[in-house]
């Protein structure tokens, strides 16, 4: 957790229960204004109504394109087999902070950037070299007997030594990823955050993000002028 002014963030892990309870616990504790969220509005949607985003899946493909879509169902699919692991459901967390706003009265603020805009992005900045080094990697670690074994509790949020390990790894390996991912997304939500700050400097606000955005949207924040 880190104060900027009146902006406090909290960063989290999207299927960590440790999570969960450090939001609920702030929120019910300290009653922030404001709470703003690593979420567009598409998917605080898909979060609040599962069954609308099912229903309509032929316009997903349409407005996500093909690639696109099939990113999104891969990286979904992936978030929740690892929170069946911990039994905590993928944003979690999030929709603590949803419930908590509608329960206490709070303004909601959505940061992140437009999910159609980061997956078109995302499949066209990912060139082949970079699929095909994924491809590889994945078979890699599969069928290789040395291989490096990262420790993680999936119930709590990662360190920030482990953060900055597998930052680092996806920036040199994976650059495509992690511009349009990681990078991009870390200014549109700083510049949002900013924002909210410059219009609400007598209101006390929580920002709920990433842990591996925290640092870097941080960083940008203080260097936009508000220490």
């Amino acid at each position: 957790m880190h104060t900027i002014q009146n902006l406090i963030i909290i960063g989290t892990s999207h299927i960590s229960i440790e999570s969960v309870n450090e939001v609920k616990n702030f929120v019910e504790k300290d009653k922030p204004e404001i709470i703003a969220l690593e979420l567009d509005p598409k998917r605080y949607l898909s979060l609040i109504n599962k069954d609308s985003v099912k229903r309509n899946a032929l316009r997903e493909i349409l407005r996500l394109g093909i690639k696109g879509y099939f990113i999104n169902i891969i990286g979904s699919y992936i978030e929740k087999k690892l929170g069946k692991i911990v039994g905590v459901k993928p944003g979690s967390e999030m929709v603590e902070a949803i419930n908590l706003a509608k329960k206490y009265n709070l303004k909601l603020a959505l940061v992140d950037q437009d999910i159609t805009i980061t997956l078109k992005k995302l499949s066209k900045e990912v060139r082949f070299r970079e699929k095909f080094k994924i491809f590889k990697d994945i078979l890699k670690g599969m069928f290789s007997k040395k291989q490096e074994v990262l420790k993680i509790d999936l119930r709590k949020v990662p360190s920030q030594e482990l953060i900055n390990k597998i930052i680092k790894k996806v920036r040199k390996d994976y650059p495509g990823i992690y511009n349009v991912l990681i990078k991009e997304r870390n200014e549109i939500m700083a510049k949002a955050l900013n924002k909210i700050i410059n219009l609400n400097k007598d209101k006390k606000i929580l920002a709920i993000i990433g842990a591996g955005h925290e640092k870097e949207v941080i960083r940008l924040i203080r260097n936009q002028g508000n220490n």
